[in-house]
């Protein structure tokens, strides 16, 4: 881990015209990359069971559910994948190439989803290119949100690196709320045939132009000056990968942990209430996706919170706070869930977006600063990917076995509150790591010389 930075600058400085550009980018590039992931997430528990697995619908609609969840699970076994690629070459070539790669492939994965022919037209062909797309994403998607991370950490002042971090962040509430808020006005405006028909397909389909807009911003970005750095050290590792497990294997390991119960909660936010409360209550579906949506407002504003408070308090200190608020509100969550009152449902969810925004707030500046810089892209991203498989990956799906075998929605919640100790546990053992040096300090002289305007910013 590299050593302490200076004290940053005194006094609240104005944003800069790249430092806007950046934040634009990373918020862009991650908002339609989780839109693309979440509906698949959503449309997975609503329509593509029928769709896509009919003779096990036909027969046993409950089973068709489960392996539908499970389709969303195995998107994230191909994360680490996707992120040792993109961590060898975001490392060598650049965090901005691979963000740009990133971005379009998942749009394509998306556009063709929607393109797809189902079960009836192509057998089980259909289902099989439906688990290929789905590859493509959850490779795309262990790519993506290291690079995004590393650009808007990498370019803040190291005073406001939470909060820079946090745009990349509540990426995945707003891809959320236009996720969701797209599907309920399809339910709104089509009926359920028409809905199950073609209606399901429009959300895919306008990822295309979502993903025109996010690659013609994130091409006008500037690469992160600490990779320049690197680049003029030209010591870059030839093997990241290599090299992050022979020397930062207990920081893979504990980011992976620190993330697993933000995201096993945030995936039964995303799909798993959705499905359950629309189809085991049976409380209406378009009433429960704008519940939904409205709950995600708050988990994106309690994210730039929890990304700000952390540069006040500490990254440590927020995440505990938000993994001791999603512990204690799990039981009385399934309890207001579970009265099949859409009020008390858009409550219950909007409270739990408290402690899921401030554990995931510092998670960019602090999986930055627990990395050096050789091997930083590749450090957040496995660490990441490998937490979201061992939390968010099968979270609906486990969510979906504990209720038909309990009967007893707590079950869930008790899963949730094991995961929030592992994570508490895993954030205390790694350490504050708040200021500190990003930098590359062979190089960073250097580099300050040929961009003097970047001194007061950056730091000596």
């Amino acid at each position: 881990m590299s050593g302490r930075s200076v004290t940053a600058p005194a006094g609240r400085e104005r944003t800069t015209s790249e430092e806007r550009k950046v934040l634009a980018a990373t918020l862009a590039g991650t908002t339609i990359e989780w839109y693309d992931f979440f509906i698949y997430a959503q449309a997975a528990g609503l329509v593509l069971a029928p769709l896509f697995l009919a003779p096990v619908s036909e027969d046993s609609p409950g089973l068709a559910t489960i392996l539908s969840l499970a389709t969303i699970g195995i998107s994230f076994l191909f994360r680490p994948l996707g992120a040792i690629v993109a961590g060898r070459f975001g490392d060598r070539l650049g965090r901005k190439r691979m963000l740009v790669f990133t971005l379009v492939l998942m749009g394509a994965s998306t556009a063709l989803i929607g393109l797809l022919p189902t079960y009836d037209a192509i057998g089980v062909a259909a289902p099989a290119l439906l688990i290929l797309l789905r590859v493509l994403q959850g490779f795309s998607a262990g790519g993506e949100w290291g690079g995004a991370a590393l650009m808007s950490v990498e370019h803040a002042p190291v005073h406001r690196r939470g909060l820079f971090g946090a745009y990349p962040q509540i990426g995945v509430p707003i891809g959320m709320i236009l996720a969701t808020g797209v599907l309920w006005v399809l339910s709104t405006v089509t009926t359920p045939e028409q809905f199950e028909s073609w209606g399901w397909r429009i959300p895919f389909l306008f990822s295309v132009v979502l993903i025109v807009i996010g690659y013609l911003i994130r091409r006008a970005v500037e690469e992160s000056p600490v990779f320049e750095e690197m680049r003029l050290r030209r010591k870059e590792s030839s093997a990241p990968l290599r090299d992050l497990f022979r020397t930062n294997t207990r920081e893979v390991v504990l980011a992976a942990l620190i993330f697993i119960a933000n995201n096993a909660a945030g995936y039964l936010l995303i799909a798993f209430f959705i499905a359950y409360a629309s189809g085991a209550l049976g409380m209406p579906r378009e009433s429960v996706l704008l519940a939904t949506t409205l709950a995600s407002f708050g988990w994106l504003a309690f994210t730039m919170y929890g990304g700000a408070l952390s540069d006040r308090i500490g990254r440590v200190r927020t995440f505990q706070i938000g993994y001791a608020l999603v512990f204690v509100w799990m039981i009385p969550l399934f309890l207001l869930i579970d009265t099949r009152n859409i009020w008390l449902y858009g409550l219950a969810l909007f409270l739990l977006t408290v402690g899921l925004g401030l554990s995931y707030g510092p998670m960019s500046a602090m999986y930055a600063e627990m990395f050096p810089v050789a091997v930083r892209y590749s450090g957040v991203s496995i660490g990441y990917a490998l937490g979201a498989i061992l939390g968010g990956a099968f979270a609906p799906l486990i969510a979906e076995v504990l209720l038909q075998s309990t009967g007893w929605s707590g079950s869930i919640g008790i899963y949730i509150m094991v995961l929030c100790v592992i994570s508490f546990a895993a954030v205390t053992a790694a350490g504050e790591t708040r200021g500190n040096n990003l930098r590359v300090p062979e190089a960073h002289e250097q580099y300050l010389r040929e961009h003097p305007d970047e001194s007061r910013r950056l730091g000596p």
